[in-house]
């Protein structure tokens, strides 16, 4: 049986430990930063000052610098590359697998119904850029690692407007925690493209807010951000 750790206490984050149960370490609870080597203690047991092992056969990875907008590209590099960089060392060193969360914009603007073996050509932001440069760096550098891309989204759909015309695979954050978590009971590895069947924004929203009003893309905003989860699919159906 898994013992797991999750770090961060974002979204996903929270979602995935109250499906699970497991415990987790985050920067506002225990001052875990993935930037600072440092911190990485509190994934450990300590023992006169020391780390003496660490308890947990799975961690996974649900920190990321996920503002699209932003321009801090600094941030960005220090957290979906740099950090998951050390952190792929840390498991190598402590034999542990990597579960390593992931997004959709790594495939922005160059591939519609993209599946995890297509090669991105062009990310449409650093965001999608860095969390891809850290990707790289798990297929490369990991010894036991499982990269989930997803597109979730939170439950209730919180927003006033959907766009009508860009389909893809997101989902609720509740069902996407879910899927993932079902890939770790079932101990796959590599990559899987994460999510449910395709639809517009427009219609996820309205599951779960009725009043919601449609709206159309800006032209800069691509219409299919879709992924091919046809792999997942077949996990799914064992």
């Amino acid at each position: 049986m898994n013992k797991v750790l999750i770090l961060g206490d974002g979204l996903l984050a929270t979602e995935l430990v109250k499906q699970s149960g497991a415990k987790f370490v985050s920067r506002t609870k225990d001052g875990f930063d993935i930037t600072d080597k440092k911190t990485f203690y509190h994934m450990t047991e300590i023992y006169d000052g020391v780390a003496q092992w660490c308890p947990y056969n799975v961690i996974i990875n649900a920190v990321g610098c996920t503002d699209t907008y932003s321009t801090e590209r600094e941030k960005h590099w220090d957290i979906n590359y740099k950090g998951v960089a050390d952190l792929v060392d840390f498991c190598n060193n402590w034999k542990i697998k990597l579960v390593h969360l992931s997004t959709d914009y790594i495939y922005a603007n160059s591939i519609s119904n993209a599946k995890e073996t297509d090669v991105p050509v062009h990310c449409n932001n650093w965001y999608g850029y860095t969390k891809l440069l850290g990707d790289a760096h798990v297929q490369l550098k990991s010894n036991n690692y499982l990269i989930v891309r997803s597109a979730h989204k939170p439950n209730p759909f919180i927003h006033k407007n959907a766009w009508t015309d860009q389909t893809g695979n997101f989902d609720y954050v509740d069902v996407i925690s879910k899927k993932i978590l079902h890939l770790v009971d079932t101990d796959q590895s590599g990559i899987f493209n994460m999510g449910t069947s395709k639809k517009t924004m427009y219609e996820l929203a309205k599951y779960t807010k009725e009043d919601v009003s449609p709206i159309t893309c800006d032209e800069w905003i691509p219409n299919d951000v879709s992924m091919n989860v046809n792999k997942l699919n077949e996990v799914d159906n064992e």
